[in-house]
């Protein structure tokens, strides 16, 4: 099983997000109820795994907080764009609980994430997307800015690959305490 963990954006926002959607010849647009913040990546894990990190991330205490959807940019930064997303407002609860969430995972035997947390929400995928519709995207959306929402619970999300993209399920819900 494929998994990862996350946090779910509510309807306003992932309706916001899909109006921006397309205008770039060959992007694959995530539909607005696959939209999400991605807390960290895991992987293929079976079954024992799972339980582990159901275990350790019930445990992880973090007051809710407020959040909002800011700007546009690319993966990689420079070069070829492969992934097109929306940032989210700078937020020290946001890094603190994507912190605690890195050590709920580690604690549950999974190895560290070697890269600095990047907190994004993926909108597309680009494959040969020709440059300068990018660059045209990125200046029109440049002040794309969401109503704020409150964040107020983790998921563990799995993720079903297939050749129209991925689709995630969520496996498990964390309500934010502490």
């Amino acid at each position: 099983m494929r998994l990862f963990v996350g946090i779910d954006l509510p309807a306003v926002v992932d309706d916001h997000l899909a109006l921006v959607a397309g205008g770039i010849p060959g992007a694959r647009w995530l539909e607005a109820e696959q939209l999400h913040v991605t807390l960290r990546f895991i992987g293929e894990v079976d079954g024992g795994t799972k339980r582990q990190l159901e275990d350790a991330l019930g445990s992880v205490s973090h007051p809710p907080f407020e959040l909002g959807v800011v700007g546009v940019g690319t993966f990689p930064p420079r070069g070829k764009a492969r992934t097109l997303w929306a940032g989210l407002e700078p937020s020290e609860p946001l890094r603190a609980l994507a912190a605690k969430v890195e050590h709920a995972v580690v604690s549950a035997g999974l190895p560290p994430e070697p890269r600095k947390f990047a907190p994004h929400v993926t909108l597309a995928r680009l494959r040969d997307s020709p440059q300068a519709k990018v660059i045209a995207f990125l200046q029109h959306h440049a002040l794309l800015r969401t109503t704020t929402f409150e964040v107020d619970e983790l998921l563990l999300y799995s993720s079903v690959l297939s050749p129209r993209g991925a689709k995630y399920r969520v496996e498990h819900g964390f309500k934010l305490r502490g």
